[in-house]
């Protein structure tokens, strides 16, 4: 008997399908000589500083700096009541631990998701719990069943992955160093009040910095004007076009004075066709996704969406089986898919109009290994998605899109240059004139993207031509744009190295060292969402902005270092190199914790400086809607939401920790909550069955007949 531990039920029900088990007992599956439990993510969690010293219970300068000796694991914290473990992840190791002391258990395999963080949470659990027992490891890339069955038939040793590992240790452990240090330290020297603390972390202030940097810019930004000099012309046939004026490449004047001379020059003159060039021109499509350019390529597309929003969905995909492993930076696959490729290819076009369009084809753009890091991009597995919600449907056809277009053929359009050079007049340039036309719509096709033609008459070279009019147009320069989350994932990709905001520039991006980033994949929407919720940033429509509080951070902090693209990116580099066996994790731990000691030294010598100051205004109680029983207004409080007229007998409340909800794994909100009371039902999305299925259903909450307690009714959605 083998046991595997996936990271997540959703996952380890895919295993069990793949094997055809059919017998689910309380915490894991079994059958056919396996036997298939889970974690919820991080079973375990680093202890907090008071737990390996009770004087760390509060926060007084003189503790820190504090690094454990060891670092030490125990259950994760009841999210609700930090004090207390979490009850199911408590009752999940309990089920873990006794499938593994199961005498008829030879081996255990570990089959979390293939990255660092996966590896640290399966080896976190097997280690801390002990065994003697042969540990493995299955390494997918998807849930189908045919990767199901191939993975366990190439398992490796989990002694073979011990590199990844220790990449992923030494983050979490330098996170934890560097976050309770800095993050305590700071707070202490530099916030008045009580009840929030000033985030700092390794991935969290240079990220703050781009957006800082990028608001200074605009904030200091000079308009300055310049000009342009713009001519109509008409041919012997009465055709028109219009041109430009330029000397050498520059079309941008500051001097109006100077092109009021030249138009005075154009008076009463004609011109010829100086040169025409004509070229057939090559479009490819864009790169496959790889996280950040399928989360900036949806959060510019469609309104109310972030990139951890993307995640998020791209990750509900990828565990039904849809696509593969979301959390990648590659934008190629390895050469080794190409038979897979094809007949994923040929599955997925069955039902396309354009379908006799699409040719696979073998070619590095595609299929490239020097373009792979540990994962290849996003593509859709071959199996077909039904009964998508709306935000994975668009997921799904954006990553479905994008894969076809590679086996489209190639766009193709011809470009025209006309230079006209006015006649009898000495003149250091010419007027230049651009047209476009689109000769094959090829991968355009898939998602209709539309090119503007720009049709140039038909002239040949020293063609007589007429000046219509003339004039000057007056133009002020623009300041940089500010940040989308599009723009920011960009920069943090690449630590702003061969930046181009203005194209999806996927080759430049991997012009650039392996590994020097800001943060990884996964972590990066994660980190755009904290700067958010602590108050650093905030949004203006799609726009990223610095707030006052960032804005002192920035200004105040002294470790400058944690503000610095470079020196984080060599920190991500060094995690990148300790999975290449390039790197050692004590030389990585020693470096942080080094750097650590110093700058909380220097917090500590600075002077006292107020970034932020906590106010404890309580704010009103908002009215969710009236009481169904008395009228009065129902509110939000510590517990539930209840009637505000309880003091006087009124006892209608629906409970935060409400039993039925909680069998769905469900919590009430305030939308729920404001729905309920206004049309007397909810439409709730994500419950969660018996049997670990998602689902979605109506619910109405409805006083019982015989008595003033209130009773749930729920009404299923059928899904078309």
């Amino acid at each position: 008997m083998k046991l595997i531990i996936a990271e997540k039920p959703s996952v380890s029900k895919n295993i069990a399908d793949a094997l055809k088990i059919k017998n689910r007992q309380d915490g894991y599956f079994e059958g056919n000589g396996y036997i298939v439990t889970w974690a919820f993510g991080h079973l375990l969690q680093l202890y907090d500083a008071k737990d390996y010293d009770e004087k760390m219970s509060t926060w007084k300068m003189e503790n820190f700096p504090f690094v454990p000796p060891t670092f030490k694991y125990k259950v994760k914290s009841d999210p609700r009541n930090r004090e207390k473990p979490d009850i199911g992840a408590k009752k999940q190791l309990k089920i873990i631990q006794s499938l593994m002391k199961r005498r008829d258990v030879e081996a255990i395999i570990s089959a979390c998701d293939y990255d660092r963080e996966g590896q640290v949470i399966g080896d976190s659990i097997i280690y801390n719990l002990g065994t003697d027992k042969a540990v493995y490891r299955l390494l997918l890339n998807e849930w189908t069943p045919a990767e199901v069955m191939r993975g366990l038939e190439n398992i490796k040793l989990n002694s073979e992955l011990k590199p990844l590992q220790d990449a992923g240790v030494s983050r979490q452990w330098a996170d934890w160093v560097i976050g309770i240090n800095l993050t305590s330290v700071a707070t202490l020297k530099y916030q008045k009040g009580k009840g929030k603390a000033l985030n700092i972390g390794r991935v969290l202030l240079p990220t703050l910095k781009i957006i800082y940097d990028r608001d200074k810019e605009i904030e200091n930004f000079v308009p300055e004007n310049y000009f342009k000099l713009q001519a109509a012309f008409q041919t012997k046939k009465n055709e028109e076009y219009e041109g430009t004026y330029i000397e050498g490449k520059e079309e941008k004047f500051k001097s109006k004075e100077t092109l009021e001379e030249i138009q005075q020059m154009l008076v009463d003159k004609s011109a010829i066709i100086h040169d025409k060039q004509v070229q057939k021109k090559k479009e490819y499509p864009p790169f496959l996704f790889n996280l950040s350019n399928l989360q900036g390529h949806i959060t510019s597309k469609y309104k109310g969406w972030t990139s951890d929003k993307v995640l998020k969905v791209a990750q509900s995909l990828y565990e039904k089986k849809f696509i593969t492993y979301p959390r990648t930076s590659s934008i190629a696959l390895e050469e080794s898919l190409v038979g897979k490729t094809a007949k994923v290819l040929e599955t997925l076009s069955e039902d396309l109009p354009y379908r006799d369009e699409i040719k696979f084809v073998k070619s590095k753009r595609v299929f490239d290994n020097a373009k792979v890091e540990s994962h290849s991009a996003i593509v859709p597995t071959y199996l077909k998605p039904k009964n998508l919600t709306q935000d994975e449907a668009q997921v799904y056809l954006a990553i479905k899109n994008r894969f076809i277009m590679q086996f489209m053929p190639v766009a193709e359009y011809e470009e025209t240059r006309i230079e006209t050079k006015i006649v009898n007049v000495d003149l250091k340039g010419i007027f230049l004139s651009k047209g476009k036309v689109q000769l094959v719509e090829g991968w355009k096709k898939v998602e209709n993207v539309q090119s503007k033609d720009t049709i140039l008459p038909l002239v040949q070279v020293n063609d007589p031509i007429e000046i219509i009019k003339h004039e000057i147009t007056s133009h002020v320069t623009k300041p940089p744009k500010q940040h989308t989350e599009k723009t920011l994932l960009r920069v943090m990709e690449t630590c702003g190295k061969n930046y181009d905001s203005d194209g999806e520039s996927e080759e430049n991006v991997h012009a650039i060292l392996s590994g020097f980033s800001i943060g990884t994949p996964a972590t990066r929407a994660e980190t755009i969402k904290k700067l958010k919720d602590v108050g650093y940033i905030s949004m203006e429509n799609k726009n990223l902005v610095c707030t006052e509080l960032g804005r002192k951070l920035v200004e105040t902090f002294p470790i400058k270092d944690l503000f610095n693209l470079e020196f984080t990116g060599r920190l991500e580099k060094s995690l990148f190199d300790i999975e290449k066996r390039n790197f050692s994790k004590n030389d990585f731990l020693e470096l942080i914790f080094n750097f650590t000691t110093k700058a909380v030294e220097t917090i500590k010598s600075e002077k006292e400086i107020t970034i932020h100051e906590v106010t404890t205004e309580r704010k009103p109680n908002e009215v969710l809607g009236k009481c169904p029983l008395c009228g009065h207004a129902v509110i939000e409080g510590q517990k539930g939401f209840g009637c505000s007229n309880w003091k006087n007998g009124c006892k209608f409340v629906i409970w935060k920790n409400d039993k039925f909800l909680a069998t769905m794994k469900k919590k009430p909100t305030k939308t729920m909550v404001k729905a309920l009371l206004k049309n007397g039902i909810a439409p709730v999305k994500g419950l969660t069955s018996k049997k670990g299925n998602k689902f979605d259903a109506k619910l109405r909450y409805e006083k019982n007949p015989d008595n003033e307690y209130f009773s749930w009714k729920m009404e299923f959605i059928k899904k078309l």
